[in-house]
């Protein structure tokens, strides 16, 4: 009897752990702070192009998060959307920058969880909930896909962050090319404080940006890292007051849109590879990278410009 109760126990406590594993995982991605009570049964009610706003002024794409309630608490819909957004800035000529912005107090506290899944394929009779690459396979379709597709963007990238950034938003920040923050935004590596590893590219970009021993530091204790500290740090290349934070972020992004865009995409391709590449491979594709300018329309104006003395006028190709 109490082999097969023990027997019984560690079955049950195998298959509980098994769920709650699976929840812990999500909650790499959730909010800095649990939602409010009137938050609660908040999900996406309006159409997916309200809750990711677009729009293209002065040759720049801006796309802004617009779950104010939640604090921008991200859906599996609106992340399709924002990577569909920076694939679309990168083919159209028209466009010379990009501006990832958010409505309210958060620009991004992680993955909406209330939002719910799609439905996972049939299972066996007799297998558990979660099998061994569900978790890791849910990382790299999602939180890993958005980070990148803002590395990738061949178009630069401002953050304009207006409020806290926590999780994968913190990350979301972090992987744009020019960050300008409100003074009173956050930035919260907030997985210790679930008891879990960071994921959707933290591990990946802390290091590069800051330095090993201060992206141990902020990863290992979770605590709030202020705009102004963030920009001490070389996290963050402006701090505004949070009404200027718009009129910034498109002076940036504007001057950007301005220059000549292959250009500043090869630059900002090669700035990112150097971080991984030795000396021969990081000289070679500079070169190559040069031959390829070289031959652009906008590189000829620049050259014209120089010889005759006065402003070039780049055209973007």
């Amino acid at each position: 009897m109490r082999r097969r109760f023990a027997s019984f126990t560690a079955q049950t406590l195998v298959r509980d752990v098994t769920r709650v594993s699976v929840v812990v995982v999500g909650m790499a991605h959730f909010a800095a702070t649990a939602p409010r009570p009137e938050e609660d049964e908040a999900v996406p009610d309006q159409p997916l192009e309200e809750q990711v706003l677009h729009r293209v002024e002065n040759r720049v794409s801006w796309i802004t998060l617009n779950r104010p309630e939640v604090r921008n608490a991200i859906t599996p819909d609106q992340r399709e959307r924002v990577i569909s957004l920076l694939e679309e800035a990168s083919a159209q000529v028209e466009i010379g920058a990009v501006v990832l912005t958010a409505t309210g107090d958060g620009f991004c506290t992680g993955a909406d969880l209330r939002a719910g899944r799609r439905p996972a394929p049939p299972r066996p009779e007799g297998a558990p909930d979660r099998i061994v690459g569900d978790a890791s396979r849910m990382i790299r379709r999602g939180a890993q896909r958005l980070v990148s597709a803002v590395l990738d963007c061949e178009k630069p990238v401002v953050g304009a962050v207006n409020g806290t950034a926590a999780g994968i938003g913190a990350h979301l920040a972090f992987a744009c090319d020019l960050v300008v923050a409100a003074e009173g935004a956050r930035f919260i590596e907030v997985f210790v404080r679930r008891g879990i590893s960071p994921d959707g590219g933290g591990a990946y970009l802390l290091p590069r940006l800051i330095g090993l021993q201060k992206a141990k530091e902020l990863v290992f204790f979770g605590d709030d890292l202020h705009a102004a500290d963030a920009a001490e740090l070389g996290l963050v290349n402006r701090v505004v007051p949070r009404e200027q934070l718009e009129h910034a972020a498109a002076a940036l992004a504007e001057r950007l849109a301005g220059g000549p865009t292959k250009a500043i995409g090869m630059a900002k391709w090669l700035l990112n590879r150097s971080l991984e590449s030795d000396r021969r491979t990081a000289f070679d594709e500079e070169a190559w990278a040069q031959e390829v300018i070289v031959g652009t329309a906008d590189a000829g104006e620049g050259l014209r410009a120089f010889a005759e003395r006065r402003t070039p006028e780049f055209k973007g190709y």
